[in-house]
């Protein structure tokens, strides 16, 4: 879909995803799903609630994943 936005979750990256790449990976998915880079004025809010969602559910996508393996690895 969107070659910018990377796996974060381990072993991928060595530790924990943080805020920052989350919502990075989030602006970079509506960038694409709306078309827009930036959007317009009168789209920003929409545009900004969708970013802080999916941020908000990849956090818990994240939280919820069980890494079988990892222990092993460490």
């Amino acid at each position: 879909m969107c070659r910018s936005i990377k796996t974060l979750r381990p072993p991928a990256i060595p530790e924990e995803a943080t805020e920052e790449e989350m919502r990075a990976a989030a602006l970079q998915y509506v960038r694409k799903v709306s078309g827009f880079r930036a959007p317009a004025a009168h789209n920003q809010k929409v545009f900004d609630r969708a970013v802080a969602e999916i941020a908000d559910a990849t956090q818990r996508l994240l939280d919820g994943l069980e890494i079988r393996g990892a222990a092993a690895r460490a």
